[in-house]
């Protein structure tokens, strides 16, 4: 999976001054989860554009005082009128601890139900997995080319052997269903037979 560097500095102090005053710089109050004890930095919220800002997910490099840190995004707070960053929460990952994201879908192929006139339900467009951070994919490929009219695609048919699914088996990910285009058409055909007896 791919990683997204940011640089943060340590905050001696973690009252709501100091947290006002950090926000008035530009910078984001942040944590860091997972160690022996809560690590409490501030970076600058442009560095979260390319983490927060996308349909992508990413683990993120957090480079306090020389060390680098592996971490996953838990938590972030937006406010509620300018949807500026308020506060984001990290979770420290470790090569060999299984750690849970949320990966984005992507479906391959072309349905073969849409093509006569189904139209397709993209259900599920992230899945939760659990995995050890070198396993973790960038995205999940669907294939959902042999879906015909009624035809479903369960979160089982997309299992790996590297990563665990955090969804009951009989989760939908995606699914064709009769579009009202298609039930007016067959009505049609069905009324001209109709009248031609």
């Amino acid at each position: 999976m791919q990683s997204i560097t940011i640089n943060g500095s340590q905050r001696e102090s973690v009252g709501k001054v100091s947290t006002k005053a950090l926000r008035n710089a530009g910078k984001v109050p942040c944590v860091l989860y997972g160690g022996d004890k809560p690590v409490h930095f501030s970076a600058e919220e442009k560095a979260f554009k390319s983490l927060v800002y996308t349909p992508n997910v990413y683990t993120a490099s957090i480079e306090l005082d020389g060390t680098a840190h592996s971490a996953v995004l838990q938590d972030i707070q937006f406010h509620p009128v300018t949807d500026r960053i308020l506060h984001v929460d990290f979770y420290q990952i470790f090569e060999d601890k299984a750690v849970t994201m949320e990966i984005p879908v992507k479906l391959t192929g072309s349905a073969k139900g849409v093509m006569v006139g189904g139209a397709l339900r993209h259900n599920m467009r992230k899945l939760k997995v659990k995995a050890l951070p070198a396993n973790l994919p960038d995205s999940i490929e669907a294939d959902i080319t042999e879906l015909q009219i009624g035809s479903k695609l369960y979160v089982t048919e997309l299992e790996n052997e590297k990563f665990t699914f955090l969804h009951p088996k009989n989760a939908v990910v995606a699914q064709v269903r009769m579009s009202r285009n298609a039930t007016k058409d067959a009505g049609t055909e069905e009324e001209g037979e109709a009248a031609a007896e």
